[in-house]
């Protein structure tokens, strides 16, 4: 369907299809079956989000050792789904040498932001309706030096009235939302910053409010995912952290 219309279009089109127990996916099976692929990689943790092994069943007569799915919504489980997807492919240490890098780079960003001041983080990950960020979400605004206030760790992002953003007043708002690139995210803030209560938040009287890239840094179980705690870093603690990130993964939302 059309995905070129704004978040609460987009929304309405989801919710219309899983009612009518319509896929949200199809699979050009053509292309699947000219492509020839040894494996294909896809997830379970979230049916609207991206392809999972559903989509694939009778495509081009796939076997099942063949679909590796990813399937954590935590830290810990992301770093697991790498470790089977690198013993599927038969290059287990390569996976590992993968999971140590990581690891050691969020340990090192924990390390560094663990004594200074953790302001109060909202992240949302879509924008009408308002979704708040969980699954990693919360461990990833921990590391990066902050206090997660909406969502909660290893949960799915749920859908929130714009009143309990209000009502949690956070001291920095990032709206990331799934699938959406920083360009994109941008244009369409107008739907937040238009609204009169949106000007009240604490956040955005103090110019703390920052729209990011969620399709590469916030929404996907990747190894992108471990350089986000080192951007949130720059918009959490900007006396502290050169905005390296600044214009390419996140600006401030202007109002």
């Amino acid at each position: 369907f059309d995905i070129t219309g704004t978040s609460a279009e987009i929304d309405a089109r989801v919710r219309e299809r899983l009612a009518a127990g319509q896929p949200l996916y199809e699979i050009d099976e053509a292309a699947l079956a000219a492509l020839a692929p040894d494996f294909v990689l896809t997830q379970t943790h979230c049916e609207v989000c991206a392809v999972s092994p559903a989509n694939l069943e009778g495509a081009c007569r796939l076997e099942r050792r063949q679909v590796v799915a990813l399937t954590s919504g935590s830290v810990e489980g992301i770093l697991d789904g790498f470790r089977r997807v690198a013993g599927v492919l038969g290059v287990p240490a390569a996976g590992e040498a993968l999971i140590s890098r990581l690891r050691a780079g969020l340990g090192q960003i924990s390390a560094v932001t663990a004594d200074l001041p953790r302001p109060r983080v909202a992240c949302l990950e879509w924008i009408e309706p308002i979704f708040a960020m969980g699954n990693w979400g919360p461990e990833i605004v921990q590391a990066a030096g902050g206090a997660c206030v909406m969502g909660i760790a290893g949960e799915h992002s749920t859908a929130v009235p714009f009143q309990a953003l209000a009502d949690a007043d956070p001291d920095v708002i990032v709206v990331a939302p799934c699938g959406y690139d920083l360009r994109r995210t941008v244009a369409e803030l107008g739907t937040l910053t238009g609204r009169p209560e949106w000007r009240a938040l604490r956040a955005v009287r103090d110019g703390r409010a920052y729209a990011a890239d969620g399709n590469l840094y916030f929404n996907r179980s990747s190894p992108t995912l471990f350089e986000t705690p080192n951007l949130l870093a720059e918009m959490l603690h900007p006396d502290r952290f050169a905005p390296g990130h600044r214009g390419v993964a996140w600006a401030a939302i202007r109002h």
